[in-house]
C-alpha cells in the first residue's frame, strides 16, 4: 500500500469568502487538515495539494482573486504535486491520474472542501479509477444548501455524503483514526451496499426504522429552525439598537 493525501481546495473562498464552510466548522476540518499533512510527511505518505480556479470575473474562485488563493494553512507547505483544476474532480481535465500510477500510489485519502462536492467527485472517480479511498470525515466541510429542488443542512449533507461514500466507494475514518492506521501502515475498513442495507432484510424491522429516522430527522430540523430563529430575531434587534436578551 502506497499513499497520497489530496487536500482539496483549502482556499480563501471557504474561509472568509464567498462559500463559507460551517460544518465541521473551520476550527475543526482547518487543524484536522493540518494534521493529516503533518501525518503524511512522517510517515512517507505523499501532498498533493489541489486549487480550483475559475477565469477572471467569476463570483467565486476567479483567477488572481483573494478567494482562490490557498489558504494560509496549506499554501507554505511544499507539496509532492500541485494539482489546478476547474471541474469538481480533482481527476478531470489534470494530470493526476497519470503522477499517481507513475509514483505507484494505490491508496487515495480525501481532505478538503466541499464535501458533497469536490471531495466526493474526486473520491467517487479514483474509486472508478480503481484506487483504494479513504475519505476524512472531520477534515472535509460544507455549508448549507437552497435550491429549487428544497433545501438541506450542512450537518445533513455532510452526514449523508460520510454514509453514502462508507457503502461502497471509501473507508471513512477521522483523522485520529486515519492517522493511526497511517502511522502502523494498516488499511482502513470499508462497508459496502449489502451491509449497509442489512436492516432493510430485516422483517418488520424496515419501516420501524425508517420511521424512527424520520423522526430523529424532524426533530433535529426543527431545533435547526429554532435556533435559525432565534438568531435572526437577535439580529433584527440588534440592528434596531435593542438589547439582545430575548
Amino acid at each position: 500500500m502506497k499513499r497520497a493525501l489530496i487536500v482539496i481546495d483549502v482556499q480563501n473562498e471557504y474561509v472568509d469568502g464567498n462559500l463559507p464552510i460551517c460544518h465541521p466548522d473551520l476550527m475543526t476540518s482547518i487543524p484536522n487538515i493540518e494534521v493529516a499533512m503533518d501525518a503524511a510527511a512522517d510517515h512517507g505518505a505523499a501532498l498533493v495539494i489541489v486549487q480550483h480556479i475559475e477565469d477572471e470575473g467569476a463570483p467565486v474562485f476567479a483567477r488572481g482573486s483573494r478567494g482562490a488563493a490557498l489558504h494560509e494553512s496549506v499554501a507554505d507547505r511544499t507539496p509532492d504535486h500541485l494539482v489546478t483544476k476547474a471541474d469538481v474532480s480533482a481527476f478531470r481535465g489534470t494530470d493526476l491520474e497519470e503522477w499517481l500510477r507513475a509514483g505507484g500510489y494505490d491508496t487515495v485519502t480525501i481532505a478538503g472542501f466541499m464535501t458533497q462536492h469536490c471531495c466526493a467527485g474526486t473520491a467517487r472517480d479514483a474509486h472508478a479509477l480503481g484506487f483504494t479511498v479513504e475519505f476524512l470525515s472531520d477534515a472535509t466541510g460544507t455549508l448549507d444548501l437552497v435550491n429549487a429542488a428544497g433545501s438541506i443542512s450542512a450537518d445533513a449533507l455532510h452526514i449523508s455524503v460520510l454514509v453514502t461514500m462508507d457503502s461502497e466507494f471509501a473507508a471513512v475514518a477521522t483523522t485520529e483514526e486515519w492517522t493511526l492506521a497511517v502511522e502502523a501502515g494498516d488499511t482502513l475498513p470499508v462497508s459496502n451496499l449489502w451491509d449497509s442495507t442489512g436492516h432493510a432484510r430485516v422483517p418488520g424491522k424496515h419501516s420501524e426504522l425508517h420511521k424512527l429516522m424520520r423522526d430523529v430527522r424532524a426533530g433535529i430540523d426543527r431545533d435547526i429552525a429554532a435556533e435559525e430563529s432565534h438568531e435572526l430575531r437577535n439580529t433584527l434587534y440588534v440592528g434596531q439598537g435593542a438589547s439582545t436578551s430575548l
